[in-house]
């Protein structure tokens, strides 16, 4: 069975193109993720990873739709070829039944890494001038009652309840949490 997979990063953009593709492939089942590449946490991506069996082949448009980093590539492409499943790039003309299939997914898929990492570093760059030029604060702190957040984290440093617990009850996530107890010194 040709199996098609379709990644697109947000939700606002447009798989439009990828399911043309696929249906130009003729896959017939496919497999639709709305979130980001940069790890194999997608539901579309697990239900898919599940679903094929010996003889399937896996569509995608490109390599960065199933993955962002050579790793990750590798290691769906491993678990792909165990299970006798077939992996199918059309962009890069990558097809892993030969050896010449193989090396390339190794080499697009370093480059696809390198592109994501030289993506992060050109928005680092970016915002650290928007910050020289005054136009990027960064984020703004989540407003927490300060007498709630005192009176919570006394309970939490007794005893009395958890950290989970903790962070429940004034609404923050654990990193957030953690760093205003430091800040607060509590």
């Amino acid at each position: 069975m040709k199996v098609g997979y379709i990644r697109c990063s947000t939700i606002e953009q447009n798989e439009a193109r990828q399911l043309k593709m696929m249906q130009e492939q003729g896959a017939e089942k496919l497999f639709i993720d709305k979130a980001s590449g940069k790890n194999t946490d997608r539901a579309a991506f697990k239900e898919m990873m599940s679903f094929v069996r010996t003889e399937d082949i896996v569509i995608v448009e490109s390599i960065s739709r199933i993955a962002r980093n050579t790793r990750d590539l590798l290691s769906i492409v491993s678990e792909l070829t165990e299970k006798g499943v077939e992996f199918v790039s059309l962009k890069e003309s990558i097809d892993t039944t030969t050896p010449q299939g193989r090396f390339m997914l190794t080499v697009f898929g370093a480059l696809a890494e390198l592109e994501r990492e030289n993506i992060l570093e050109r928005q680092r760059e970016g915002i650290e001038i928007a910050k020289n030029d005054g136009k990027y604060k960064g984020r703004k702190p989540v407003d927490v009652d300060e007498k709630l957040f005192k009176a919570v984290c006394k309970k939490w440093r007794n005893g009395e309840i958890t950290a989970t617990s903790a962070m429940k009850e004034v609404g923050l996530k654990p990193n957030t949490f953690y760093r205003r107890v430091k800040e607060m010194n509590l």
